[in-house]
């Protein structure tokens, strides 16, 4: 006994749409996602100064920190240099006292402590040890925690910050 419908002609039913559809959704959901992350930010973040130039500018206005780099090397393993300036400085005694000049030299040319801000800039082979030593002599306080004056006063820069290696 023959089947008389395994002879009959089929007809395609044209191509698959399957895969299609897959791609088109996984585009789509791709460009939802990216579109949602680069709303959010609208501005880019800036460290750089807000000016007004122009007939309604003002060029004298300092409205942004003083930035005062020190650059911390490691000529051998158990020695630190911090180059304030052009001075540079090796020992723990010498960076206090260099760091209450930089503080009285910020504050006789108009900086407010508050507005400088110390950029501790390590070298290639530092030593965290040797960074710590710096960190702490720009923090220093002045004060003690009744607000009296220390005899041994310190800096106390309240904007310290560390630079990527030089």
């Amino acid at each position: 006994m023959r089947l008389k419908g395994a002879k009959q002609v089929h007809y395609d039913s044209g191509p698959n749409m399957t895969p299609l559809v897959d791609v088109v959704m996984v585009i789509l959901i791709f460009l939802m996602l990216a579109g949602s992350f680069g709303g959010a930010e609208h501005y880019l973040v800036s460290g750089v100064p807000v000016t007004q130039t122009g007939a309604g500018g003002n060029s004298d206005k300092k409205d942004f920190d003083e930035p005062v780099e020190i650059r911390v090397d490691s000529p051998v393993p158990d020695r630190f240099i911090a180059r304030v300036g052009d001075q540079n400085i090796s020992d723990q005694d010498t960076l206090n006292a260099k760091m209450m000049q930089l503080r009285q030299k910020l504050e006789a040319a108009g900086t407010k402590r508050e507005r400088a801000q110390i950029v501790i800039s390590p070298g290639r082979n530092v030593k965290f040890k040797h960074l710590i030593a710096v960190f702490e002599a720009a923090i220093r306080p002045d004060k003690d925690a009744d607000g009296n004056k220390l005899a041994d006063e310190g800096a106390a820069f309240t904007k310290v910050s560390f630079a990527t290696s030089h």
